[in-house]
């Protein structure tokens, strides 16, 4: 009724906040599945890193504009931003297809889905020259690295390390870090598993020498 009844109408969202809550962190990973930097996505949509940092961290909901922007950059619908895509077919499943940035690297995500460890599959192409230092990013989380094939430059900090097949590095990613081919030579391709600041792969290694209790 209208007029001074007095009555006080409580409105609930639906879930909205939730929602709106959940879509952060499914842009960061988006984000870091694709290779791109804060600053990169900020170039291609003209939305500032730190609304972006703020976004993906929970601190400021997402407008309709802004989401629609980033959907678009990331190539991903808005269902599969707000978590209510329908799920893929179990008889039909679907490969994930690479994304690839404009220095030619591939990025394969290995894991679909949101929050805790994620991993992804990286190929960088063959160079003909000795590169430049790798240009380096920060930011919270915790990475593990492996080389697959070829060498591959981490330049971590003031560190140079050149990492060849088979060998692993782990660091805390607010320390300043990039990569490149530390060719010349082949292709080189690695593993990423990412964590949130503070988790870490757990190894596990059992005692054989004791019998079984």
């Amino acid at each position: 009724m209208a007029g001074g009844s007095g009555a006080t109408v409580t409105v609930t969202d639906d879930g909205i906040s939730d929602t709106l809550a959940a879509m952060g962190p499914r842009l960061r990973t988006a984000r870091e599945q694709r290779g791109a930097t804060l600053t990169g996505v900020s170039r291609a949509t003209g939305i500032s890193p730190s609304t972006l940092s703020r976004i993906e961290t929970g601190r400021r909901k997402p407008t309709l504009e802004v989401l629609l922007q980033l959907a678009k950059a990331y190539g991903i619908s808005l269902d599969e931003l707000a978590g209510t895509a329908p799920p893929v077919d179990a008889a039909r499943p679907r490969t994930p297809m690479p994304q690839r940035s404009g220095d030619g690297k591939a990025v394969l995500p290995l894991t679909r889905y949101v929050g805790g460890l994620h991993a992804h599959k990286h190929v960088l192409p063959a160079v003909d020259a000795p590169p430049a230092r790798p240009r380096q990013v920060s930011h919270d989380g915790y990475e593990w690295l492996c080389v697959l094939y070829g060498r591959l430059w981490l330049a971590l900090g003031e560190q140079d390390l050149v990492l060849s097949a088979g060998e692993v590095a782990e660091f805390d990613t607010r320390t300043a870090h990039g990569v490149a081919n530390a060719g010349p030579g082949g292709p080189v391709e690695y593993l990423i598993m990412f964590g949130p600041q503070g988790e870490r792969l757990r190894p596990r290694t059992p005692d054989l020498g004791r019998g079984a209790r």
